[in-house]
């Protein structure tokens, strides 16, 4: 089975627990070497995040469950990352 190395997604949150909070439990699941937690949008309610979590072998249902248990929800994947190594996006012509 081919493991994931790095997941990006955009994620809809309360505004408590704080990103800080949020990015201290996902990193401190089995396989996770790395998150970045950026503010997108903020609105009276909700905080818009984005959140890149890197590692050698990810477990995607193990993420979903801590951000749910934080009250927040994915939005959508917008970029995995698999195989033996990460492969970063190179930019095109068409990309400008």
């Amino acid at each position: 089975m081919t493991e994931i190395k790095r997941i990006v997604l955009d994620v809809l949150k309360p505004h408590h627990p704080s990103i800080v909070e949020l990015s201290k439990r996902i990193s401190a699941i089995d396989g996770v070497m790395g998150v970045n937690c950026s503010l997108d949008e903020v609105d009276q309610e909700t905080e818009s995040i984005k959140i890149t979590v890197e590692g050698p072998n990810l477990d995607f249902d193990q993420i979903d469950e801590v951000i749910r248990d934080c009250g927040a929800v994915i939005h959508s994947v917008d970029s995995v990352s698999a195989g033996k190594k990460l492969v970063e996006e190179v930019e095109t012509p068409q990309d400008r």
